[in-house]
């Protein structure tokens, strides 16, 4: 069972995907549910729900589905937390040493948009780069948990997730900081789907990506430092993780930054993507500098 937003930016409807026993796709609408897959969807146990109603046939076909825009599978999270280095190989081609705890960053959540949306260059960006992750969903809150086994129960389930990157805004100089380098619009790109944490093995998923078709990552989530019950149970010691909040949890070696590939430019075409989870494309172009008025 597959979760989708699907319809243009603002109009997204809720939808269910599954595949017929010839791998034919089918889609299902969740308007008899919910208006929309958000937090207080999952934290009401939306997705037994959805699937309980699925089995039982309650389910409307959504017909025309296949044409609709794909959105974030998740409505606007309240939070998206980004875990950094959380790969030894990755660490080090950034050249740092793998963390012996969590390195955790937030992220705008307006950054999040759809993973086949064109993805915007910043004006004077030079430095922009790519970063295939696995992303956890927030299910129920979580704070101050006290066992990685209540953390894993607050996991809804997981998405695809781009983690574009601005390596001159984020690390060099005394101006470069995370929070500018991971902050610009339309950098957190989701989806295409979610897929409930009881459906899937997030512990080993082959995470890859490409730039205008050729490789750039492959990996594993099982080289996870942290894996995703750990993640969850360490940030909830330092904020309150609600329904709906996505973590992050890290990029595999392959990225620009490792000075083995040329960081994008306008008309590159990312691709990345988490087995069972999907494959997202983005088309990059360059957001024209504002004019004075």
């Amino acid at each position: 069972m597959k979760i989708m937003r699907l319809g243009e930016k603002g109009t997204e409807q809720p939808a269910v995907l599954v595949h017929s026993a010839d791998g034919d796709p089918r889609y299902f609408s969740l308007l008899p549910l919910t208006a929309d897959v958000d937090g207080a969807f999952l934290a009401s146990g939306g997705l037994a729900k959805a699937r309980k109603a699925l089995e039982a046939g309650e389910l409307p076909v959504l017909e025309g589905a296949a044409a609709l825009r794909v959105g974030s599978p998740v409505a606007r999270p309240g939070s998206v937390v980004g875990i950094g280095m959380n790969y030894a190989a990755h660490a080090a081609e950034s050249g740092a040493e793998p963390p012996t705890i969590p390195v955790v960053f937030l992220k705008p959540s307006n950054t999040v948009t759809g993973p086949f949306d064109p993805a915007p260059l910043p004006p004077r960006s030079t430095q922009y780069d790519w970063e295939v992750e696995l992303g956890i969903v927030i299910g129920r809150e979580a704070s101050y948990l006290g066992s990685t086994k209540e953390a894993e129960a607050s996991i809804a389930g997981y998405v695809t997730a781009n983690d574009f990157s601005e390596r001159e805004y984020q690390l060099p100089g005394a101006a470069g900081q995370w929070t500018k380098g991971k902050s610009l619009p339309g950098s957190t790109p989701l989806g295409p789907w979610l897929v409930p944490v009881k459906e899937i093995d997030g512990g080993n998923l082959r995470l890859r990506s490409w730039v205008n078709g050729e490789t750039r990552q492959d990996s594993t989530s099982a080289e996870l430092i942290f894996d995703a019950p750990t993640l969850v149970h360490h940030c909830s010691q330092y904020m309150r993780l609600e329904p709906g909040d996505v973590i992050l949890t890290g990029t595999p070696q392959g990225v620009a930054l490792s000075g083995r590939f040329p960081y994008l430019q306008p008309g590159d075409v990312v691709e990345v993507e988490v087995e069972g989870l999907g494959r997202q494309r983005q088309e990059l172009y360059r957001t024209p500098a504002a004019t004075a008025v």
